[in-house]
């Protein structure tokens, strides 16, 4: 019989981190990114720099949600979960660039390196995160 207690990180505990450093590091890039945007491009530069921290960020941490979201259903069911997130995401995705070719009040420069920036600085976080945790091995000695 496992008891756990408090204390106890949980088996989910390595993904809940990974998500937290992801929100981190997207939360620092938006405030690095919106004051270099705006000092290059001024209030365009500020636009671009916030819609393609969303528009990154968005795309990256749905996924860690989702295997978070998925974890503990049925193998099948989770295939389609992140099957179905990677498609909405990418849909949504080709949306917003769509829609955003009407319009030049951001700048294309700001939104293409906040929104690279965004995929290497939350997937970095994110990795960073499942690397710090600490998860039990179980040996099993067989006699033999």
């Amino acid at each position: 019989m496992t008891v756990s207690t408090p204390s106890d990180p949980g088996p989910d505990a390595p993904l809940r981190a990974a998500l937290r450093y992801g929100i981190a590091g997207l939360a620092v890039l938006v405030v690095v990114s919106a004051i270099l945007s705006t000092v290059f491009a001024g209030l365009p530069g500020l636009w671009g720099a916030l819609i393609g921290a969303a528009l990154g960020g968005a795309f990256i941490l749905t996924t860690a949600a989702a295997v978070l979201f998925s974890a503990k259903i049925e193998s099948g069911l989770q295939g389609i979960v992140l099957l179905g997130s990677w498609v909405g995401k990418l849909l949504l995705t080709v949306i917003v660039v769509a829609v955003l070719q009407q319009y030049d009040f951001y700048s294309r420069g700001a939104l293409f390196c906040t929104v690279v920036g965004a995929l290497l600085v939350v997937l970095g976080a994110e990795t960073y995160g499942l690397l710090r945790q600490r998860v039990p091995t179980v040996q099993v000695d067989r006699d033999l």
